[in-house]
């Protein structure tokens, strides 16, 4: 699978979501109608969940087949909260092992009657090509698509995003880390550029930087303090080192915290209400010090609690759409 792939589309002709593979694409008013719909599903933390009936007799399938805690770890209780029956296909345990192909583990979950299909995969292409060929009632979520995208993650920014700043416009963002190979990045890319006239700046090593023709109007520097620069938002990205092939030219942990580090006095340089963001895993004192990681400016476990809001909201909006 590659990019190149002819893209699904994501809406219905009535203009619901069918599938979400992407931000990109999508507009601003229904991004701004998703992250509505989150906020109405949240409740404090230490409060009863909210609940509701949206999916009662549906079947949600989690096909993870790329490791995850948080992102599968939300899916299954958005799922659950709104009363599906819920499917967890373990790779390491599934058909997939043992050579049936892709499609041939979907059409067996579409005759179980599964109605979403939650997909992660270290291919990219992987969700557009299972979206081509599900039944007219699947639908299918892109939950993390080799260093392609993230869409529920960016949807979970940008909320994150509007909550602490009151605006998802005119802000300065600063991503800072292994831009090269992350999915987030690009998902927050595309839903700052749907959402308003922001300022995104990219900064890393070299050898970790991004692909610029992903990334459109924003600026890239290896230099993290000029990045950090009077940022609203910070964001730190780890090294993911399972998708680099040659890792001998990589920093040790130790002088790439020192280089590439968010550290107190780095964030010093960014606003005074600046947030600090991470979307996990956390390599603490590596890509971001563990000081800043559980600092008064750091809305990282924030992040967390909107994702399952986030989830809830796109598995309603799948849901409602096909029964319309």
């Amino acid at each position: 699978m590659t990019e190149t792939n002819p893209q699904t589309p994501q809406l219905d002709a009535a203009g619901g979501l069918r599938h979400l593979l992407r931000l990109d694409g999508l507009s601003r008013e229904f991004l701004a109608g998703l992250l509505d719909r989150a906020e109405a599903f949240q409740t404090a933390v230490g409060e009863p969940p909210a609940r509701a009936g949206v999916l009662a007799g549906r079947t949600v399938a989690n096909l993870f087949f790329e490791p995850s805690t948080r992102t599968r770890a939300s899916f299954e209780l958005a799922a659950k909260r709104l009363s599906a029956d819920v499917l967890n296909l373990d790779v390491n345990m599934s058909s997939r092992t043992k050579g049936e192909s892709l499609l041939d583990t979907m059409y067996t979950l579409q005759a179980m009657q599964v109605d979403v299909l939650v997909v992660r995969d270290a291919s990219a292409g992987i969700p557009d090509f299972i979206s081509r060929h599900v039944l007219p009632h699947v639908s299918v979520l892109n939950a993390g698509e080799a260093a392609v995208s993230h869409p529920t993650q960016g949807l979970l920014d940008l909320l994150t995003i509007r909550q602490h700043k009151g605006r998802l416009s005119d802000l300065t963002v600063a991503v800072i880390g292994d831009i090269a190979h992350s999915r987030v990045a690009r998902s927050l890319a595309e839903g700052l550029r749907i959402m308003g006239d922001n300022r995104l700046r990219l900064a890393s090593p070299t050898g970790l930087q991004p692909d610029m023709r992903h990334y459109s109007g924003a600026e890239y520097t290896d230099d993290i303090d000029a990045a950090v620069t009077d940022a609203d938002v910070v964001m730190a990205l780890r090294i993911q080192r399972e998708r680099i092939k040659e890792k001998s030219s990589l920093m040790t942990s130790v002088e790439y915290h020192q280089t590439y580090g968010l550290t107190e006095a780095r964030l010093q340089r960014a606003r005074p209400d600046a947030i600090v963001m991470h979307p996990g895993p956390m390599n603490r004192d590596v890509e971001i010090a563990g000081p800043v990681a559980d600092g008064p400016q750091s809305v990282i476990t924030t992040q967390v609690h909107n994702g399952l809001a986030i989830r809830m909201a796109v598995l309603a909006a799948v849901t409602e759409s096909r029964l319309a």
